[in-house]
């Protein structure tokens, strides 16, 4: 059963437990004063995450305590009331659980259309809104962010990175007077531009670290490839927690469990943006395979473009690139074949949802690609990030070197073309082998440590 220690045993929950003591000192606890970790977001990912580490910890009560806070208000329609009820008699452990807790009778009644649920009320009961056919534990939600947050020990940012920097605008005021910082670990993959003074990637644990004031090392980024229903199901799976040397290893030992391996890293900022460069090319792989009839060779040729792009573009942001190929491959594959921004590039391109409805989907979230192909963009396309065009020998701004990068820009952004003109990217006749590419990349000097906010020739975040 998910979410029980019954297949673990005692061996699983005595290694739990010596987790939870280890981190507790290093953080300076005292007995009788619990841990107090908080989800700040509810979505797909920001509430497995929570129910993880719920999962894991939750039966020490006096020593830890998992929150979540999403806003209240949050309204289930019909069709997914409808949803959760088949959903919830589907799974007989689900349905005891509900009837034990005296709370199946509010589904019924939803069901039948004589009741109204809420988000914030079904994630009490272990259902996420952007993820009702997977069901949680039950967590314990909070719709007050003052409340959440005002004397956790560790935030946890589930939030798209378009949120953050408001969000924690607000955290931050609540914690003028704390004495002690709390350690942050950001789950959003997403990025702003800021062209001035000069051009720079702002990444949401930068936003988070401007806007409360924390240091830059007690906030970390976790990610991976990873499908968040997946993880919770007990796929095995993977993810990297980068930042300061301080934390991050201790973190990592916490955050892992036997089906769920985490790494670190200290590179912190690089391996955040990555996390954002996939999701832009991930919404072109679903166009594509939506209107090739999910062609292999056409979403192989796609495959194969979209990486040396990116790939170019990872020579623009680190000084040894090759070290972040296996990681931004895994997720940009993981999210080409399940993830909600290739799902997003299929709807469009079949017609099925417009530009117009936003980039914020019932039953998905936000589609945080949409904003990193304008923040890349932007970036791209700067006169004073020229570089040299391989059969021209003039200077150009990095984008003219992507043209996928471009024709999305045009698609989603400018809106000047249809989503079939991503095909027409792909087979012009024009368009440079992707070794090219690559091997253009590789023979110049393309380190930009500025687009990082890095001074010139420093090499890490």
């Amino acid at each position: 059963m998910v979410g029980s220690y019954a297949n673990g045993g005692s061996a699983a929950a005595l290694a739990a437990e010596e987790k939870l003591d280890e981190l507790r000192r290093l953080l300076g606890k005292s007995d009788g004063d619990p841990l107090r970790v908080v989800g700040v977001g509810a979505g797909a990912w920001g509430s497995v995450f929570c129910a993880l580490l719920q999962d894991a910890y939750g039966r020490h009560r006096d020593r830890v305590q998992v929150r979540v806070w999403r806003r209240a208000g949050r309204a289930v329609d019909r069709a997914d009331a409808e949803r959760l009820f088949e959903v919830i008699n589907a799974r007989e452990d689900v349905l005891r659980r509900l009837i034990r807790r005296c709370a199946y009778l509010k589904y019924v009644e939803a069901r039948l259309g004589d009741r109204t649920l809420h988000a914030d009320e079904i994630l009490r009961d272990g259902f996420c809104l952007n993820m009702l056919d997977t069901p949680l534990c039950p967590l314990k939600v909070v719709t007050n962010l003052q409340e959440a947050v005002w004397d956790a020990d560790i935030v946890v940012n589930g939030l798209p990175s378009t949120e953050t920097r408001e969000v924690f605008g607000e955290i931050g005021r609540y914690w003028k007077e704390r004495i002690t910082q709390p350690l942050i670990i950001s789950l959003a993959k997403g990025i702003e531009a800021s062209l001035d003074p000069v051009p720079r990637i702002i990444t949401p644990t930068q936003m988070i670290s401007n806007a409360t004031g924390v240091p830059l090392e007690n906030i970390l980024y976790l990610g991976g490839p990873n499908i968040a229903s997946e993880i919770y199901n007990k796929e095995y799976a993977n993810a990297r927690i980068c930042g300061a040397d301080k934390w991050r290893k201790p973190l990592a030992k916490f955050l892992r469990q036997p089906h769920f391996i985490v790494w670190d890293n200290s590179d912190l900022i690089t391996h955040e943006v990555m996390g954002g460069l996939k999701n832009v090319y991930a919404i072109g792989a679903g166009m594509v395979a939506a209107l090739t009839n999910e062609s292999a060779t056409s979403k192989s040729v796609y495959f194969s473009l979209c990486t040396s792009e990116m790939i170019y573009i990872t020579h623009l942001l680190a000084r040894e690139p090759e070290k972040l190929a296996g990681p931004l491959l895994a997720d940009t594959y993981v999210t080409l074949l399940k993830g909600r921004n290739a799902w997003y590039g299929q709807k469009l391109a079949k017609g099925e949802l417009t530009l117009e409805m936003g980039d914020s989907i019932k039953g998905k979230g936000t589609i945080q690609g949409v904003s990193a192909v304008n923040a890349f963009y932007e970036l791209l396309s700067q006169g004073s990030l020229c570089v040299m065009h391989p059969e021209t020998k003039k200077p150009v701004a990095p984008v003219e070197l992507c043209p996928i990068l471009k024709t999305l820009y045009k698609i989603l952004i400018k809106r000047e073309l249809a989503t079939d003109s991503i095909l027409q990217a792909i087979r012009d006749e024009s368009m440079y082998d992707p070794r090219e590419r690559i091997e253009m990349a590789q023979r110049q000097s393309l380190y930009r440590p500025s687009l990082l906010g890095l001074p010139k020739g420093d090499a890490k975040a």
